[in-house]
């Protein structure tokens, strides 16, 4: 026999449970119930809340009861108490900072760069993101190797691959090179410096501009040598580094292709 509940109550005139009350401080992140929506908060304001999500599109919501999601339970957000400890709002690459986040586990996806310094320059602006994203990134020293090392990794819908290359303008090696691997799984995009330390912005280290270096001279060596630096090119690179502290240090054409990655490996097929 069924078994009824002694409660007759229909389930629309029960009482709803009480849901926990969270401010809506900047940076946090909230589905909204309704939509699906997810984002993180960048203003509050009359009743409202607005939205960015990963892609910096906005949305604005009203701060109704139970109407929202956040890790998965239903709040009600409130406007935050004036006065409270201020967060950073964005990270170095510009994203919306989450305070608190926990990295997530490695994709099997993965971001190749060309070497350390490549490397160490990502890290930098943008290994909040990474985190959040779940991106990995490695380095490869070079890409004459690029070839057999994308048929050992084997991209896939599930698995997949993209790669930073300095130098990369049509009809050189790299270009060549580039073209020969990309595929629907693996990509390989690339910014037209002869190193990694170009796409820094001159100005953010207190030069007027990179300087030209004779063809058959190593490049970072002269470099050090026209701007008056020592010739050790681990300190100078430390001394570039140090002088970038967010994304506006950078030029364009290197912004452009590692989000272009970071989207490419995060993006299911």
């Amino acid at each position: 026999m069924r078994q009824y509940s002694p409660d007759l109550t229909p389930p629309w005139k029960k009482p709803q449970q009480p849901v926990p009350e969270v401010p809506a401080e900047p940076g946090l992140v909230v589905e909204e119930a309704g939509t699906g929506f997810c984002g993180a908060v960048i203003r509050c304001e009359a009743g409202t809340v607005t939205l960015e999500d990963r892609f910096g599109k906005h949305r604005v919501f009203p701060m109704e009861p139970r109407g929202f999601l956040l890790e998965g339970r239903a709040v009600t957000l409130i406007r935050p108490s004036a006065g409270g400890p201020a967060r950073p709002t964005r990270t170095a690459s510009g994203s919306v900072a989450v305070p608190g986040a926990r990295a997530r586990v490695a994709r099997a996806g993965r971001i190749y760069v060309e070497g350390r310094h490549d490397a160490e320059l990502v890290e930098k602006v943008w290994g909040d993101d990474l985190r959040i994203e779940g991106v990995v990134v490695e380095y490869l020293e070079g890409v004459d190797d690029l070839p057999s090392i994308v048929d050992s990794f084997a991209p896939g819908p599930d698995a997949r691959l993209g790669v930073l290359v300095d130098h990369l303008v049509p009809g050189s090696k790299e270009w060549r090179i580039a073209e020969s691997v990309t595929s629907d799984h693996a990509l390989v995009v690339g910014h037209p410096y002869i190193d990694i330390w170009e796409a820094v912005k001159p100005s953010s280290l207190g030069i007027e501009a990179w300087p030209r270096v004779p063809r058959g001279q190593d490049w970072k060596t002269g470099v050090c040598r026209a701007l008056g630096w020592p010739e050790n090119t681990g300190a100078a690179w430390q001394r570039i580094l140090s002088g970038v502290r967010s994304y506006k240090d950078l030029e364009p054409e290197l912004l452009g292709r590692v989000e272009e990655l970071i989207d490419f490996v995060t993006t299911p097929t």
